[in-house]
């Protein structure tokens, strides 16, 4: 398993396919780590949809989204499941930000977060408007997550 990107380096680059959720309904489409860059963006890993954790978790960060857009940033989110989950997720919590589809767990690997056998580390990284990592949490457990005012704090310091 590759190690997870130190503060400082650049973040792992990606594709990865999506589902956006807006007022003209759910939009499938490809995400690449490469095209975020000119704004700040905050990448959520996420063990699964529909748990306890994962779904307090995300709909906090749907209800404050605009506190994150107003400091330039976006958030996309990732998690083994597929598209057809991330979908029914979505329109279920009203979840309005991507929620991006990595099954392989590649990307999640790729960051040093993947646990064999269970899935992924409940993680943030917060990366600056060049793709470079400014600040990144990674939970040992996950059973609790990193609040909007913390990320919106470091969001605020770049």
């Amino acid at each position: 398993m590759a190690k997870s990107p130190e503060t400082g380096s650049a973040a792992p680059d990606f594709t990865l396919q999506g589902v956006l959720l807006d007022d003209s309904g759910a939009t499938r489409h490809e995400y690449r780590l490469a095209e975020a860059k000119g704004s700040p963006l905050v990448l959520v890993f996420y063990p699964g949809d529909n748990t306890p954790v994962c779904t307090k978790q995300l709909c906090s960060y749907t209800s404050e989204l605009s506190r994150f857009k107003d400091l330039g940033a976006t958030v996309w989110a990732v998690s083994p499941q597929g598209l057809e989950s991330h979908e029914a997720f979505a329109r279920q919590y009203d979840l309005r930000f991507p929620l991006l589809a990595d099954p392989e767990r590649e990307v999640a690997r790729s960051y040093g977060i993947a646990v064999p056998g269970l899935g992924l580390r409940r993680s943030v990284f917060i990366l600056d408007a060049e793709g470079t990592v400014r600040w990144r949490h990674i939970a040992l457990a996950g059973l609790t997550f990193q609040h909007t005012d913390t990320l919106t704090a470091q969001l605020a310091a770049l």
